[in-house]
């Protein structure tokens, strides 16, 4: 995600010079990162799923449906993803439009 938003930098100078708020810029850097956690986390999910029957011999003590297993996990890792996303998008806000276009 650094190196998309780094290739971007260009783009979000020029519409912060333009006029865009702080906040459509950080929204343009983080839907990409975000769509793609998402879609990762449905067909992860679905397989995890999927593959229940399979893996409940292998597992003891705890159900193959386990709810805090299929919440949690994926809340964890969205949250990790949304962090990755989000400290390159604030540093994409911080560039001054005037460096930018002047390079």
């Amino acid at each position: 995600m650094a190196y998309a938003v780094s290739q971007r930098t260009p783009e979000f100078g020029l519409r912060m010079a333009l006029g865009a708020q702080h906040r459509d810029i950080v929204l343009l850097a983080l839907r990409p990162g975000m769509f793609l956690t998402l879609t990762g986390l449905a067909v992860g999910l679905s397989a995890a799923l999927a593959v229940t029957r399979l893996t409940s011999t292998l597992l003891f003590g705890i159900s193959p449906l386990d709810p805090l297993t299929f919440l949690g996990v994926p809340l964890v890792l969205a949250a990790v993803a949304l962090l990755a996303c989000w400290i390159p998008a604030r540093r994409a806000v911080r560039v001054s439009p005037v460096v930018v276009l002047r390079y």
